[in-house]
């Protein structure tokens, strides 16, 4: 037989065993409400006793906000979108919203995102990847502010914030060329993520500023076995001096390959370039090279423009573009 579950305690059990009426047991709860001091002191100590507290959820659906917050995470494949989303969650907790966590599957992936609209939430975070139409049509219709980071989406009263990813490639090519390397080639990322685009444009025309171009290419999937992967790959097809990766954990895994597969030396023989700045990046047998995708400058500006839209629902679009500085050390 399986066991019966214990019935949560409720307002009405309190206010049975308090003598009181359900009204008072809410008006206990509520800050600034009218109630007798010893008739509140005498709810509150029945309410402790018998383990009852109100229903966040419930009273949020009576308020104009609930400080639910939706985070769509997506697949998190990498140790950026974990840093990233680990940091939002604890400032949105911070703030006093309440964030409901959607990861695990790509966020265009759309079935999936339908459960996230019976819950009343006040505004909908997305995580980078590609999103279709129908969650921005859902949000608007719905009066859901939409943030999305990692990307810029241009739709009427929707946010978005993003690192310079044009740039910060385009840096990080030039420092390669100014060091001397010629045979330069790229491994590339999943196709759904803007940066897909933005990146690798960026490393061609900073390439091409200096009259070269990439030997060849590779495409992984973000993660340090993928770059690991790709990595052998393109030096056995190649005679390189150089590798610019996608993303940190791809260049992380393409500095092993290089090192204990392969047997040269980095950045003696093969200079290796990543783009986020993971904190094991600067780990003593990294020392990667990269460009910084700021992640306290995302998380402040997501909660500033959360904060804004909350405000404001009407507030026009903002879209932040964050620079994504080089950072030097020993791996070009």
């Amino acid at each position: 037989m399986t066991p019966t579950r214990p019935r949560r305690v409720t307002a009405t059990d309190v206010a049975k065993a308090a003598g009181v009426s359900r009204s008072a047991v809410s008006r206990a709860f509520t800050d600034g409400a009218y109630l007798d001091q010893d008739k509140k002191t005498r709810i509150l100590k029945v309410s402790q006793d018998l383990g009852y507290r109100p229903n966040a959820f419930a009273a949020g659906l009576q308020k104009t906000q609930s400080n639910i917050v939706a985070v769509v995470a997506g697949e998190m494949r990498s140790h950026y979108d974990h840093e990233l989303v680990d940091h939002l969650l604890k400032e949105l907790v911070a703030i006093g919203k309440w964030p409901i966590v959607l990861s695990g599957q790509e966020i265009s992936d759309t079935p999936n995102l339908h459960g996230i609209f019976g819950f009343p939430v006040d505004a909908m975070i997305v995580r980078g990847g590609s999103v279709d139409e129908f969650v921005v049509e859902s949000c608007a219709k719905l009066q859901i502010p939409l943030i999305f980071s990692g990307c810029v989406v241009d739709a009427e009263h929707v946010d978005s914030v993003s690192c310079r990813n044009f740039e910060g490639m385009y840096a990080l090519a030039n420092l390669l060329a100014e060091t001397g390397r010629r045979k330069i080639a790229y491994i590339d990322g999943l196709p759904n993520r803007a940066s897909k685009q933005e990146r690798p444009a960026g490393a061609r025309a900073g390439l091409a500023n200096n009259g070269l171009a990439f030997v060849d290419t590779e495409t992984a999937d973000f993660s340090y076995e993928g770059g690991y992967r790709a990595a052998i790959a393109l030096m056995k097809k190649n005679d390189l001096d150089a590798i610019m990766c996608a993303n940190d954990e791809t260049a992380l895994g393409a500095i092993t390959a290089v090192r204990q597969e392969l047997g040269l030396r980095v950045p003696e023989d093969v200079a290796i370039t990543g783009f986020d700045d993971l904190r094991m990046s600067d780990w003593p047998n990294f020392r990667l090279t990269t460009a910084r995708n700021p992640t306290e400058e995302t998380v402040a500006a997501i909660v500033r423009l959360l904060s804004e839209r909350l405000e404001d629902p009407n507030k026009v679009g903002e879209t932040v573009l964050l620079d994504a500085d080089v950072v030097k050390r020993e791996t070009h």
